[in-house]
């Protein structure tokens, strides 16, 4: 088929543009023509909490990558929109995080079927957002109006899909296994890379810092007097997205600072696989979520994940096996870290990691789009 992508793609940077990149891929080794229509502007700056949306990285290879989109023009949605239409794609894949971006997929989208022959699916991360604002509701109504069927990679996202809309077609298909940050290395030679000490112990939170992902609980765990006497260390690896000072000040009062090894510039993806290599355990102790592509990468380099029992995290990740799904409380996630060097579980649970992990392949996701454009009800 001719398979047009439209959303965040080189030379933007994150795990948007990493997950359509690898899509991209997956359908192309099947044989089918792909092409991604990205932005020259995904977010204004009021909206964009980092420093940079853009990729220092080379170009991915062997993909056909069009920026042409202006989140806020409408001149470049209309642009965007008729282009499709004239190339005829038969399917048109968007993948939905924020309803901000509801006018300007939904407009291009409407556009684009106008040729009376294109289907568009949406893959969700999200119907209602983790941050709330004003216009959630009909920004996201106007995007879902022209999409035909739905992919949630969680199932409360399916639950919040069938608020919207009761009868286009949608099935539940996890986050697949992001495998595209390299191989694992011997965990000394990374930690030398980070400049750590390679006989220590360490867990990692890895990813942009945003108040719903609950570091703030995680630094009050590691105040925990147990931990310390455990010579347990954090890696943080990401870029804040909100409020630095709130965070280095709560490390200064709970005096952990010390214990701390903080990398905090966006991490590009030809280091990723080192911080994941580094550490023992992967710490997720979000306040809300959907899915998580951290727990994907995480499965990639078979490392054991500490997680809170929000959104889709528990069917992810299966308690007991591949790592501790705890209440977002400080006493849990505290007893939960604790316990994985007390029962010694690594080496149990990375085994584990490297079966379950066979669940979540590229092909199994892609083999579920084509699904849907078989499904009654899409056009």
């Amino acid at each position: 088929m001719k398979i047009l992508i439209i959303g965040t793609a080189y030379p933007l940077k994150g795990g948007l543009a990493s997950f359509n990149e690898r899509l991209a891929y997956a359908l192309q080794e099947q044989g089918h023509e792909v092409e991604l229509y990205t932005f020259t502007l995904q977010y204004p700056g009021f909206l964009f909490p980092g420093k940079t949306q853009y990729s220092d990285e080379p170009a991915p290879e062997g993909l056909r990558i069009t920026p042409m989109i202006n989140s806020v023009n409408p001149l470049s949605w209309w642009k965007t929109g008729r282009k499709a239409a004239r190339s005829k794609p038969d399917l048109i894949l968007v993948k939905y995080w924020l309803p901000f971006m509801g006018p300007c997929f939904g407009t291009i989208l409407r556009l684009a079927r106008k040729n009376g022959h294109t289907r568009v699916i949406s893959i969700l991360d999200n119907v209602i957002p983790h941050e709330k604002r004003p216009g959630d509701v009909p920004f996201t109504r106007y995007f879902l109006k022209p999409v035909d069927a739905f992919i949630s990679m969680s199932h409360e996202v399916l639950r919040d899909l069938r608020t919207f809309t009761k009868d286009k077609p949608a099935l539940f298909s996890p986050h697949p296994v992001y495998d595209n940050y390299g191989d694992a290395l011997p965990k000394a030679e990374a930690r030398e890379f980070l400049k750590l000490n390679t006989g220590g112990r360490y867990i990692l939170f890895f990813g942009y810092i945003r108040k719903y992902k609950g570091l703030d609980l995680l630094f009050e765990a590691m105040a925990d007097e147990r931990i310390t006497r455990a010579g347990i260390r954090l890696i943080v690896a990401g870029e804040y997205y909100g409020d630095k000072e709130y965070y280095e000040q709560l490390a200064d009062k709970l005096g952990i600072r010390d214990r701390l090894d903080l990398f905090t510039d966006f991490i590009p993806n030809s280091e990723v696989r080192y911080y994941f290599s580094a550490a023992d355990c992967v710490v997720q102790p979000y306040r809300t979520a959907t899915q998580s592509g951290i727990s994907q990468i995480a499965y990639h380099f078979e490392k054991p994940m500490i997680v809170t029992n929000v959104g889709g995290l528990p069917e992810i990740v299966a308690d007991g096996k591949v790592g501790f799904v705890v209440p977002p409380e400080v006493p849990a996630i505290t007893g939960s870290i604790l316990r994985f060097y007390d029962e010694e579980r690594e080496g149990v649970f990375a085994a584990n990691l490297a079966e379950e992990k066979k669940k979540y392949s590229w092909h199994y996701f892609t083999g579920n789009i084509m699904k849907l454009l078989e499904a009654k009800g899409t056009r």
